[in-house]
């Protein structure tokens, strides 16, 4: 039956080949399709009718910068905030692309693109914003709708990741949740397994940074009996036992290339292989994965394979890092101090305005999980009913034998991986190179703290003997 409304996609490229052969995919993929050379006549046709997803070139000009795609990009996200956008970059310019979707742009495909991946992407767009939410939806009326227990927070861009998972948990749609460590991917995944229909079946976690490379197609296909020395008896992978229900890949940015081919299969068809097995088995999965790195450089870099990113990111959700909602600061420190204690087996502590103040003015390079460690360590050090701002700043200069609290966190200025070696190197500083105390104060694996020393060029040097 037909629908009553054919959506309606603006293509903007100053390319006249490109424009037809869009226009010629999507019109066979059942949308009405508009075409403009240059961002000037692309905003006209916004003002003229109305547009349910734009796909949007990067470069207008000879010069390949992209300035003017961003500024596009920004002018149609002001006047029109939940309309998304798609843009198209060519293969070296993909870091422009990624700035593009930290701006706001809903994802980003490469010329010359695949028509059936290019058809899911901008099917599973439309899908994910129809119907679109008010911006303005308030967190009372998300958990009137939703389950989001667990996620603390009221800023707009927590808003906005909700709304979105409220979006697409209904559906089967691979999602890839991009955000730094410590900022609560897992939560999200969480969210999304439970407020799927998939809910009452389980969410199997694996943290791919901590699977070795040489049981990788045991731990996450199975065994059978006899497959090799120590396979005394049939054993499921990890994919069947999320049948029916979610799959989380945690780290997916740790997952090496010829893994990643093997997980390829498991999204294409949904079939894996036990190891020894004769035949294919068919698995039922719902694919949500996260990492704290930018999957698209590593694909433009050879890290990471093009039909595997394409495959993951059908859905991609950017959560904010702590410092961008410094709002939902005092509403966090509440609900985990409470949670501290009640774990702890102590009185309810509460915080006092001034300490709520100084605990949103730092920086948080590690986000929820450092915020969680420091108020967790001062309730146990100072202890009491009451913690003050005085009690925080006594227990990091005890920390860090009398050193200021702003020395530790500035960071102000550098990069993410900047941040990222700077914490690995106090944490190391602080552990003596115990390399098991450095991975669970960071909140990572062994195996992918080892991946991020090599990265950074840490060794021993850095943190006494690494052990």
């Amino acid at each position: 039956m037909e629908s009553k409304h054919k959506q309606r996609i603006l293509v903007i490229d100053d390319d006249s080949a490109v424009q037809v052969s869009l226009a010629l995919l999507l019109k066979q993929a059942g949308y009405d399709a508009l075409c403009a050379d240059a961002p000037k006549q692309a905003l006209v046709l916004l003002a003229q009718q109305p547009v349910d997803l734009v796909l949007q070139d990067m470069n207008f000009s000879l010069q390949t910068s992209g300035e003017e795609g961003l500024q596009l990009l920004a002018d149609i996200r002001a006047a029109y905030p939940a309309l998304p956008v798609l843009l198209m970059t060519a293969w070296g310019s993909i870091a422009l692309a990624v700035r593009g979707m930290q701006a706001g742009a809903a994802n980003f495909f490469t010329k010359p693109w695949d028509n059936t991946q290019l058809a899911e992407l901008v099917r599973s767009t439309l899908d994910a914003a129809t119907p679109a939410p008010s911006g303005n939806a308030s967190r009372q009326a998300l958990d009137a709708q939703f389950d989001f227990s667990g996620i603390v927070g009221e800023h707009p861009r927590l808003l906005k990741v909700l709304a979105t998972i409220g979006q697409v948990a209904n559906t089967r749609a691979p999602v890839l949740i991009l955000g730094e460590s410590g900022c609560g991917k897992e939560l999200i995944a969480d969210a999304i397994h439970r407020n799927s229909p998939r809910k009452g079946q389980a969410i199997v976690k694996i943290n791919m940074g901590a699977i070795m490379p040489s049981l990788f197609e045991s731990e996450m296909f199975g065994h059978v009996r006899g497959a090799f020395t120590d396979a005394k008896t049939d054993r499921k992978g990890y994919v069947a036992s999320a049948h029916e229900g979610t799959l989380f890949l945690d780290e997916i940015g740790e997952l090496n290339r010829s893994d990643q081919v093997k997980m390829l299969r498991v999204l294409q068809d949904q079939t894996y292989q036990p190891v020894g097995a004769s035949r294919s088995d068919k698995a039922d999965v719902r694919v949500v994965s996260a990492t704290n790195r930018e999957l698209a450089e590593l694909v433009a870099s050879g890290d990471f394979r093009e039909d595997l990113f394409y495959r993951l990111n059908l859905i991609t959700i950017r959560l904010p890092p702590l410092r961008e909602r410094r709002s939902d600061i005092a509403l966090l420190a509440r609900h985990i101090i409470g949670e501290v204690a009640a774990s702890y087996g102590l009185p309810p502590a509460t915080l006092t305005p001034q300490a709520l103040e100084w605990l949103s003015a730092q920086a948080w390079p590690g986000n929820i999980r450092q915020l969680k460690q420091t108020l967790e360590r001062t309730l146990l050090l100072v202890g009491g009913s009451e913690l003050r701002q005085a009690d925080f700043v006594a227990v990091e200069q005890h920390e860090h034998g009398g050193a200021a609290g702003s020395q530790r966190l500035g960071v102000d200025g550098m990069t993410l991986e900047q941040v990222e070696r700077h914490m690995i190197v106090h944490a190391l500083e602080q552990h003596q190179g115990n390399i098991s105390r450095v991975a669970k104060a960071l909140g990572l694996s062994r195996t992918a703290l080892y991946r991020r020393l090599e990265r950074h060029n840490l060794g021993a040097a850095d943190g006494a003997a690494l052990s």
